[in-house]
């Protein structure tokens, strides 16, 4: 069989022909489009796994964000706790100390009333006893009872010590008026006489004196001269008597001091006289 070359080379250049235009035109926009999709599909899987790595961390973020905030509201929920307890305790403290203020109060109160009345019973029983005192002896007192008087009052005259009696000597000196001796009752003149006489033999002088009456004074005499004074009265004895008992009701109605040792030594009394 005959071979037609021309044929053969025709095809065969055909089939080039046909293999180039299949490269120029289908194989090559072919491979154009596969490496685009593949970089397009590259570049979209990367964004994805960025996209994925961004959401990772945001949700890493709004986790740390989330703990961050449940921890701030347990530090300030303990916090508000804490501060309650301690603005509760301190108002029931307040409470307590306003309480137990108000109670020392009303103690101090009703000692201080209890006290008052006490003092106020003291002072009016004191001043009933003494007025009653004073009113039995001024009914009582007679004119023999003042003689006895005027004879005490010529002894505590004539007992007088240095400076006393040169007081009165210097008094009677410089006196304008005469000496004044005034008595519950009016004295007889032999009384008048003898006082007189005492006065003129203690301070060797012939002493101007005045008699006077003077009903206040309880069973007493008294004599005065320019500031100077000599008496003696069983009013004397009574208002020792009273201060006396007006200090030991105000020793008594003092609060209680701790207690000092005490000696065994007897304490002196004074009579008042």
């Amino acid at each position: 069989m005959l071979i037609d070359w021309f044929t053969v080379g025709a095809q065969a250049l055909n089939f080039l022909i046909l293999v180039w235009l299949l490269k120029r035109f289908l194989y090559q926009p072919i491979l154009h489009a596969i490496d685009a999709r593949e970089k397009r599909i590259a570049a979209e899987l990367a964004d994805a796994d960025a996209k994925k790595a961004e959401a990772q961390k945001e949700r890493d973020e709004f986790q740390r964000k989330n703990e961050e905030f449940d921890r701030q509201r347990a530090d300030l929920l303990s916090k508000a706790t804490d501060e309650a307890k301690a603005e509760r305790q301190r108002l029931i403290d307040e409470a307590r100390k306003a309480a137990d203020a108000l109670s020392a109060q009303r103690q101090e109160s009703l000692r201080n009333d209890t006290l008052n009345l006490r003092q106020a019973l003291g002072r009016r029983t004191q001043e009933e006893v003494f007025a009653i005192a004073r009113k039995t002896l001024s009914d009582l007192a007679s004119s023999s009872l003042e003689e006895g008087v005027g004879e005490v009052f010529i002894r505590r005259l004539r007992a007088m010590d240095g400076p006393t009696k040169f007081s009165f000597a210097e008094a009677l000196k410089i006196a304008v008026d005469p000496a004044l001796v005034r008595s519950a009752f009016d004295l007889p003149a032999e009384q008048r006489e003898t006082i007189q006489k005492a006065l003129n033999e203690t301070f060797s002088a012939d002493v101007r004196v005045r008699f006077e009456t003077k009903p206040d004074l309880v069973c007493g005499i008294e004599l005065t001269t320019n500031g100077q004074k000599l008496a003696w009265t069983i009013a004397d004895y009574l208002a020792s008597l009273e201060k006396g008992v007006g200090e030991l009701l105000e020793e008594k109605d003092k609060p209680e001091a701790k207690a000092e040792p005490e000696t065994n030594q007897p304490k002196s009394v004074s009579n008042g006289s």
